[in-house]
Order: C-alpha cells, then sequence, then structure tokens
C-alpha cells in the first residue's frame, strides 16, 4: 500500500509522526467484532477481545496468535493497573474484572447504587490506582455481545473506582452512549467519547474533562468530532496528540483538538493501543482483523 493511499495527511505536522516505510501489517483475522487491545511489555505479546465470540486471544510476535480466555463473558476493555494485572470491562457478567497474577478473577464493580451496571465498555487506570470505566448499554441490547436484559441503571455513566475503599461513584452522567476513554499523558484531562450517534442523531464527539484532585471530573468541554463513523476507544501518545478509531481506519488529533491526518484501514477500526518494545507500534483491532502499523511516536500507555 502506498503511502498516498495509507495515509490522508491533514496538516503537515503529521508527517512527522509517521514513518513513509511503514506497512499497515494485518496480524490477524478471523474475529466477529476485535475489540479492546492490550499490550504486555513484560510478557512481549498483545491481549485484545473478540467479542461475540466470547473468547480473548494472544498475539505474540514471531509466536502467531493463541486463545488466552473463553468464555470470556463477553469482554470488551482491557487495560492494566499499574501492578500489570489486566482489568477488563464485562458485558456478560456486567462488571469490571481484574485477573490476578494466579489467574483469579476479582469482582471490581457490578452495580451502582443496588442496581446492575449495564455493560461496561471501556476502563483507564489512573497513577494513584483509581480505575475509570464507561457503562453504555450495547452489552443489553442483544444476545450478540452479551445477554440482551433491561437497564437497570437510569443513565449511561462514566465511573470511578476508589483504590482505597473500592467505592464505586458517577462521575459524569449526561452521557448518551459513553465510549472509549483516556488520560491525558500528565493525567491532568480525561477525554470520554459519545458514541450515542448509533442510536440517535447526536454529533459524534469527544469530549474533555479537567481531573480536579483525582476524584472528579469538572469544566466539560467540546474536544473533536469523527467525521467518518463513531468515535469508539482512542489512546495518546507521549506528545498529547490523540489516536481515535473510525470508520474509515485511525484519526489522530493534535492536543488543540485538529485533525492531523487518518491511517486508513480496510474494515471499521474500534480500538488502538500502542505496543512494542519502544510504544512506536500502533495496534489496531477492526471488525475481523487485528493490525498493526509502526509509527515515529511513543505511546503513553502505563505500565
Amino acid at each position: 500500500m502506498s503511502q498516498d493511499i495509507l495515509y490522508d495527511i491533514r496538516d503537515d505536522r503529521f508527517r512527522n509522526l509517521i514513518a513513509g516505510s511503514a506497512k499497515l501489517e494485518e496480524l490477524y483475522t478471523g474475529c466477529r467484532w476485535a475489540e479492546g487491545p492490550v499490550w504486555f511489555s513484560d510478557l512481549n505479546c498483545l491481549i485484545w477481545s473478540d467479542i461475540p465470540n466470547e473468547r480473548m486471544l494472544r498475539w505474540v510476535p514471531d509466536g502467531g496468535v493463541s486463545v488466552f480466555r473463553s468464555p470470556s463473558s463477553y469482554v470488551n476493555g482491557n487495560t492494566r493497573d499499574r501492578q500489570g494485572r489486566l482489568i477488563s470491562c464485562e458485558h456478560g457478567g456486567r462488571r469490571v474484572t481484574r485477573t490476578e497474577p494466579d489467574g483469579k478473577i476479582t469482582v471490581l464493580a457490578d452495580s451502582y447504587q443496588g442496581k446492575r451496571l449495564n455493560s461496561p465498555n471501556d476502563v483507564v487506570v489512573a497513577s494513584d490506582g483509581a480505575i475509570w470505566f464507561t457503562d453504555p448499554s450495547y452489552g443489553i441490547k442483544s444476545d450478540y455481545e452479551g445477554y440482551k436484559s433491561e437497564q437497570e441503571q437510569e443513565t449511561r455513566n462514566v465511573y470511578r473506582i476508589d483504590p482505597q475503599s473500592g467505592k464505586v461513584e458517577a462521575a459524569a452522567t449526561d452521557f448518551i452512549q459513553p465510549n472509549g476513554l483516556a488520560f491525558s499523558p500528565d493525567e491532568k484531562q480525561l477525554y470520554i467519547a459519545d458514541s450515542g450517534s448509533t442510536d440517535h442523531d447526536v454529533p459524534r464527539h469527544i469530549r474533555v474533562f479537567d481531573v480536579v484532585d483525582g476524584k472528579r471530573l469538572a469544566n466539560s468541554r467540546y474536544f473533536c468530532s469523527i467525521d467518518n463513523g463513531i468515535p469508539d476507544g482512542f489512546r495518546f501518545d507521549v506528545s498529547g496528540n490523540l489516536w481515535s478509531s473510525a470508520a474509515d481506519g485511525v484519526h489522530c488529533f493534535a492536543p488543540d483538538g485538529t485533525l492531523l491526518g487518518k491511517i486508513k484501514v480496510p474494515q471499521t477500526v474500534s480500538n488502538v493501543t500502542f505496543g512494542g518494545q519502544k510504544k512506536n507500534r500502533l495496534f489496531i483491532t477492526a471488525t475481523q482483523s487485528l493490525y498493526s502499523i509502526y509509527t515515529t511516536t511513543n505511546g503513553a500507555q502505563y505500565p
């Protein structure tokens, strides 16, 4: 694929983030809806979700793909805490879980104010250990990505799990369908996607909030819109550029919200994460496949 076909450059700043000789590599295909990629640098592997097939897969460089967990309780988004443990959002169990080093599953959140969560979707962990996650209704709308059920929460919220008490608090309650989320590299802002346009005629946008005392969100404001498809999952590089999923590929936005350019992907993209030993390899989950491409920047993920 030539550079003209692979990239849609909207701003010259994008040229400093992409490698002209890099190729979009399809690492695996055979999923029904690939999601939730998370990189394990200490194990040199990537784990991601294949939600409708109720499994999680593992890719190892030069080692191929194997099943990491099946059944998976329809896991969607994944991340790691600062101790390196896997944190996952389960549609099937309607809960957020942690996988311990011995493989045991610990439930971190499955209800709020005495009512079941909808279907936790994506999750991030702050440096203080607090876990933030989104809770749209996608996993209970049908039996395709979970179990069709009635929504018990009045709204679809963004939550914070306190690292000391384990208490679950609603941090934002005015989203239609909160989806992907990520902290800015300095953790002073939290960016959250609203993919409510799948159900309603609303903007396809990502909002940004100030994080106050590490515990609450304030000063909600518009950051950017996706001009093709919806914003699903996204991640930041070390310079504060946001790399988001979209229907036509991966969209890269500058810290000021300017669309810098796109990496064109032949399938609808659901999520991205940086990985590889230098965190300069962008892994992309897109409908049936897992892709990757090298960049000239580095991801801001931890650990």
